[in-house]
């Protein structure tokens, strides 16, 4: 399993790397560019920079996983194949989204409703699909304890909500250049940690759990070779398309690997992101409501909190730094709570 999982690294690397200059020339020539808005930082030198990279990495995993996953596949409960559809559904949403910008050039993409009504389905689809899954079903893990707990039927709703507000949060970290591929390299290979210690450790089914490796080494092939041409100055973003697949990512290794929880610390910056945005918006309403004035009040310069930090004058280099250093800090004290659990 571990040369399988080192292929998929190499091999998603190599595909990004190759397919990323072809695919910047095509979106340049269909004219698919990002629009920098006044309310936000200064970054209009970045106006019309190519959207939709997130395919380059999309398609590393896809090929990857393809070509290198075990025989036989285990039909619909292939824990492969449930990766790679809440990934590939989730960047569907994503993809409409930006189709809508870029080709009927409405800045705003798809409604609100339109979105959350193509995540909805998804998380629910998925939430079921873990549920009914012999090998996942409704007990989760908690970090630190080696115990389970047992959500019953409450599993369904409560693991969809997550999806939406994770797949949500992840899109909402998109907003420096090499930000998301960077904290996103590092937490698939936290997730690709987390299987070798279930696997190795905790007497996790080696056949069973290889496709999820494969999964997870291929998304941090895939993020590495993106970041070639992301890192600062970008020549091309990954759009809701990227984002919205590594969050769909990201929440279906935590399903599948039964650790939900362990999201606080191996997700920690794109809920930070969320939690900055929920805080700013709801502090401003109280503010501009029970004051005097009437003038609402903020907690942040600009919200998601990376932006913040824009404001305050660090450049988009250091902050990009700042959240790959917190999210390795954090992701080794992840992978050290399954351990601790295992003694």
């Amino acid at each position: 399993m571990i040369y399988r999982m080192m292929a998929a690294l190499l091999l998603s690397l190599l595909l990004s790397l190759a397919v990323g200059p072809a695919l910047i020339r095509r979106l340049k020539k269909l004219h698919f560019g990002t629009v920098i808005y006044e309310l936000g930082p200064a970054h209009q030198q970045k106006q019309g920079t190519p959207v939709m990279g997130g395919l380059m990495i999309a398609l590393g995993m896809v090929v990857s996983q393809l070509l290198l996953h075990p025989w036989p596949w285990r039909g619909g409960w292939d824990l492969g194949l449930g990766l790679m559809g809440v990934s590939l559904l989730s960047m569907a949403v994503g993809f409409g989204d930006d189709w809508i910008k870029a080709v009927k050039k409405r800045h705003e993409g798809l409604t609100p409703w339109q979105k959350i009504a193509g995540q909805v389905i998804v998380a629910a689809a998925f939430s079921c699909w873990c549920y009914f899954h012999p090998s996942i079903g409704s007990r989760i893990r908690v970090p630190f304890t080696g115990a389970e707990w047992d959500l019953g039927i409450w599993y369904l709703p409560v693991m969809a909500l997550l999806i939406i507000f994770y797949v949500n949060s992840t899109n909402l970290q998109d907003g420096l250049d090499g930000l998301l591929g960077s904290i996103s390299t590092v937490s698939n290979g936290a997730w690709a940690a987390v299987v070798l210690v279930t696997v190795l450790l905790m007497g996790g089914d080696v056949e069973l759990f290889a496709p999820t490796g494969i999964f997870a080494m291929g998304l941090v092939g895939g993020c590495a070779g993106y970041l070639r041409f992301n890192r600062y100055p970008a020549k091309v973003f990954m759009g809701d398309t990227g984002s919205m697949f590594l969050g769909g990512a990201g929440i279906g290794l935590a399903l599948v690997l039964r650790q939900p929880l362990l999201l606080v610390l191996i997700g920690f910056c794109p809920i930070l992101s969320s939690v900055s945005v929920i805080l700013q918006r709801y502090y401003f309403k109280l503010t501009r409501r029970f004051s005097k004035d009437h003038q609402g009040r903020r907690i942040f310069r600009m919200s998601p909190i990376h932006h913040h930090f824009e404001k305050k004058g660090y450049s988009e280099t250091q902050i990009v730094s700042m959240y790959a250093g917190i999210t390795t800090i954090l992701s080794w004290i992840a992978v050290l709570s399954l351990l601790t659990g295992t003694r």
